[in-house]
């Protein structure tokens, strides 16, 4: 079977580099999936879920909270703000961020910024959705 290689990058490090047979992304417009010989696209990703199949029974997942997902005919670069593996995600902690969030668009004080808190808002309860997906009895998996 065909296979593209994907690597996903962000500010601090490499988080994953290898061959793939299909990848899944949230754009700003939708999610998208990729394939093999994908037509060349640059997007605009926005907080969620990155998935690689790398075959039937293995696949990756990452949280990304923005950046940019550039493909080619045979590679697919996911440039990311921050990523990081679902399954290391901290539900309490993602949990304290929605709460924090939440309070910042109920207190506004004089240098309010609705869209930007809004922005926040967004990225911590997708990362609580993430981290609650994956999570385990024993831990995430």
């Amino acid at each position: 079977m065909a296979t593209i290689h994907v690597d996903i990058v962000s500010a601090e490090r490499e988080i994953f580099a290898g061959e793939a047979q299909a990848v899944f992304a949230p754009l700003v417009l939708g999610e998208i999936g990729i394939l093999p010989r994908h037509t060349p696209l640059l997007g605009r990703l926005k907080p969620g879920e990155v998935r690689v199949q790398v075959s039937a029974d293995e696949q990756h997942q990452f949280y990304v909270t923005g950046g940019l997902l550039e493909v080619q005919p045979n590679i697919v670069t996911v440039l990311a703000d921050t990523a990081v593996r679902a399954r290391d995600l901290d539900e309490a902690l993602a949990q304290a961020a929605v709460t924090r969030a939440e309070e910042a668009l109920v207190d506004r004080g004089d240098n309010f910024d609705h869209a930007r808190a809004q922005a926040a808002l967004v990225e911590a309860m997708e990362r609580l959705r993430i981290a609650r997906k994956y999570r385990t009895a024993g831990g995430h998996r």
